[in-house]
């Protein structure tokens, strides 16, 4: 696992860190959290993911520990780095942007679903997970969290007997686009919702 991130399932506690990293990340990412239709699921994480057959799993790190400290702000998933920052400040406007939970600072997260209504006839896919609600707050990007929390994701969807996952993100989020790419997912569609262009990605486990 990557030095200074503790991977763990959803606590209720999480709720609050929860949401608002889920608005940090889409905001650093170009898109309005306001537009992002069916968000309801992160009201009821218990409920909608692990009383569903899913996971939803956290990253935390110890923003106390300097060598845990954040790096550089970046775009997406895995953007550039734009510049170079001071660890204690990153970790302060962690705080200040209420990523703190019951053991660190909320640093990624991700879950998913059986996959039962996907997103049209091509993403009803039995036997399928489908990956939903994956961040990393910006300035802990270009850490490799995001990829220690995909390859748990995926550890846990083979446990569970999931035979493929599949993820979906806009055309505007182009380093998510480059972080599927990069772990082995292949483009399987596109589609449109209101103004945003999806890509429908999946990949066998």
């Amino acid at each position: 696992m990557t030095a200074g991130l503790r991977l763990r399932t959803y606590d209720p506690r999480d709720e609050a860190a929860v949401w608002a990293l889920h608005e940090w990340a889409l905001r650093d990412a170009g898109v309005d959290p306001t537009d992002v239709p069916g968000t309801d699921d992160l009201s009821a994480v218990e409920a909608s993911y692990l009383e569903a057959g899913g996971e939803f799993v956290v990253g935390v790190v110890d923003a106390t520990d300097p060598s845990d400290g954040p790096a550089a702000p970046t775009n997406g998933l895995t953007g550039p780095a734009d510049s170079s920052t001071d660890a204690a400040a990153d970790a302060a406007e962690a705080s200040e942007t209420g990523l703190a939970t019951r053991d660190g600072t909320l640093a990624a997260m991700g879950g998913y679903l059986p996959n039962r209504a996907g997103h049209g006839e091509e993403r009803d896919r039995p036997g399928a997970a489908e990956l939903h609600r994956m961040r990393v707050a910006p300035p802990y990007q270009r850490r490799g969290y995001g990829r220690a929390l995909l390859r748990e994701l995926e550890r846990r969807a083979a446990a569970a007997d999931f035979g493929t996952l599949l993820a979906t993100t806009s055309t505007r989020q182009a380093a998510a686009l480059e972080f599927y790419r990069a772990h082995g997912y292949e483009e399987a569609a596109r589609s449109v919702a209101g103004a945003y262009e999806l890509v429908h990605f999946e990949k066998e486990l």
